[in-house]
């Protein structure tokens, strides 16, 4: 059975999330990075790196996409669906009227403050005073 969050449990959620989103963006732009200097030390068009560094890039990127997959699979535990790492958008399950819509947040922002339809997307997001 699904999850659904009230405006008040999503926003004491948000004290846990956010540090598990904040390191997730960090281990996004670090994965990135590692990935880069995986591909130029393969393809390096000088002496090749040793077997043994190149296999101590793959075991870094390795680390950091397991970080990954355990922050996203808390996320998932928690019942919040993840939309973008980057801009830390996360939408909490919740019901109005007994319609099934999302509360959505974002890092940046200080509380649940918008919700939409489950059809609508960022784009659609309205602000809370129009559920009143």
């Amino acid at each position: 059975m699904a999850r659904f969050y009230d405006i008040d449990a999503a926003n004491a959620r948000i004290a846990e999330l956010r540090p598990v989103l904040e390191a997730l963006r960090a281990d996004r732009a670090e994965l990135a990075r590692a990935q880069r200097r995986f591909r130029a030390a393969l393809a390096s068009d000088g002496a090749p790196e040793s077997a043994a560094a190149l296999q101590a890039h793959e075991t870094r990127v390795r680390e950091i996409v397991g970080r990954m997959e355990r922050a996203v699979a808390q996320i998932d535990a928690w019942g919040v669906t993840l939309r973008d790492i980057q801009s830390g958008l996360v939408d909490f399950p919740a019901l109005l009227a007994g319609r099934q819509i999302w509360l959505c947040w974002r890092l940046g922002e200080d509380e649940i403050g918008w919700w939409h339809e489950l059809s609508a997307g960022f784009a659609g997001r309205r602000p809370l005073i129009d559920l009143a």
